[in-house]
């Protein structure tokens, strides 16, 4: 079998309005709705609406030929049924041929998978009622923010129930080995895992209007004659790539869109590959291994790590502050509270405090609209003072204690963590650990 997994991303976050510190305990709304607004209906202009016309297109001229699969997270869909219904509209369009498969992930495109189980899995039922409630179908592929995979998260996912789950193909994972082939969780060998093909992905996602690109212009008949190239012992190539690829990061004026229309012609005459989605290929493939994935990987950057979202101490300081507040949350009802909780979960707030700026993500730099990561981190610092003083208000009963920022104490109960540390982290804990002064109780005893 040859197969080829076409599957895009759909993610808009919401962006947090400047909010200074005379605003703490004063407003509480946190969002910019003018910028919120504006850039979900030019990439609805721009990328979504043509994208989504073109591949219906693509699917009454292929029928079944053609298939193609697609996560969207709920931020993005809160925004679309806010400014720009329409996109529903033709997503839903989209759902009605039985080509398009619709994954699931956390509602709002966040990091829960590595500090809560339990949050991780409220996201991802969120997730999962949502894309029922709109097309249907509840999902039964998965997907994590941002391709994020590790061992645990995965035995988690298959504990949920899902039969398939994307992550990256990074090389420090697979080394000698392919993506182009079904592997399997090595907890819990029920999940079979696809593995994006990053080097074909990349070509069309990133370097497709670089003319200084040894390969530009890339043509679809090029492309399928790399995919030929492929070993043919290779049963499946996964291109996993933001659906923004059309018209946002590649605009339409570089041919991208001519691309897209040719590609699936070429592929279906000029090669043995054909369309799949990925619970088609869950059923039809069986893995030839299972992966071992440590610690979390991405498709993030050349590291292929966790690193653009945690990677630094504003990163971590605002990750701990958000989280700290987690087992209050849940006793609180306010439907505007919850809201808040799930939107500044968003991955994306984490990403704009990154420091990797000068060697990766000049893509989704076009999206950040913080001058530096220190303004990112202080802006969504003065947000989460207020949400905690909100939170503590709203819910006085609950013992938790509360961490306002670094320089206080830490709550003492925290939720299951998803994430195993490394070594070296551990290392440092077990000695900070041990330089603690002996307690009076320890003398005693």
């Amino acid at each position: 079998m040859s197969a080829i997994c076409l599957y895009f991303q759909v993610h808009q976050p919401f962006r947090l309005r400047t909010y200074r510190f005379f605003d703490i305990g004063d407003n509480h709304y946190y969002y910019d709705d003018f910028q919120n607004r504006s850039i979900v209906k030019r990439v609805a202009t721009r990328c979504y609406l043509p994208a989504n016309k073109l591949m219906l297109e693509l699917i009454e001229r292929h029928g079944k030929q053609f298939k193609v699969s697609f996560s969207i997270s709920g931020n993005a869909i809160d925004q679309f049924e806010m400014y720009a219904p329409e996109v529903i509209e033709s997503f839903k369009a989209l759902a009605r041929t039985g080509c398009v498969e619709f994954l699931a992930e956390t509602y709002s495109h966040n990091l829960s998978s590595l500090r809560s189980q339990e949050e991780f899995t409220r996201q991802v039922e969120l997730h999962q009622n949502k894309m029922e409630k709109l097309f249907g179908t509840r999902p039964t592929a998965f997907r994590n923010t941002e391709l994020i995979y590790s061992d645990t998260i995965g035995a988690v996912v298959a504990g949920m129930g899902f039969d398939v789950m994307l992550t990256e193909g990074a090389k420090h994972i697979l080394g000698w080995k392919s993506p182009n082939l079904m592997y399997c969780n090595s907890v819990n060998p029920k999940l079979k895992v696809l593995m994006r093909n990053f080097q074909l992905s990349e070509d069309i996602a990133f370097r497709f209007s670089n003319k200084g690109w040894s390969e530009w212009p890339l043509t679809a008949d090029k492309f399928a004659g790399w995919v030929n190239a492929l070993d043919p012992k290779h049963e499946v190539l996964n291109l996993f790539m933001d659906y923004e690829t059309f018209g946002e990061h590649q605009w339409a004026d570089t041919g991208i869109f001519d691309f897209l229309r040719a590609l699936p012609t070429i592929i279906l005459k000029k090669t043995k590959y054909r369309f799949h989605t990925p619970t088609e290929l869950a059923k039809k493939l069986q893995p030839v291994s299972s992966v071992q994935v440590p610690y979390p990987m991405s498709w993030a950057d050349a590291e292929r790590d966790i690193t653009s979202w945690t990677g630094n101490d504003l990163q971590s300081d605002a990750f701990d502050s958000l989280y700290s507040i987690e087992q209050k949350v849940k006793h609180c009802t306010d439907p505007e509270l919850l809201r808040d909780w799930n939107y500044l979960q968003t991955s994306d707030h984490f990403f704009y405090m990154s420091t990797k700026w000068f060697s990766d993500g000049e893509i989704r730099k076009t999206f950040n609209h913080y001058p530096t990561p220190y303004e990112a981190y202080i802006n969504y610092m003065n947000v989460i003072s207020d949400f905690i003083l909100r939170v503590d208000k709203a819910c006085p009963q609950t013992s938790e204690t509360i961490v306002l920022s670094s320089n206080q104490p830490k709550t003492e109960k925290k939720s299951a963590p998803l994430v195993e540390e490394k070594p070296k982290k551990a290392a440092k804990k077990k000695e900070a650990a041990e330089k603690k002064p002996t307690t009076k109780a320890s003398k005693k005893k």
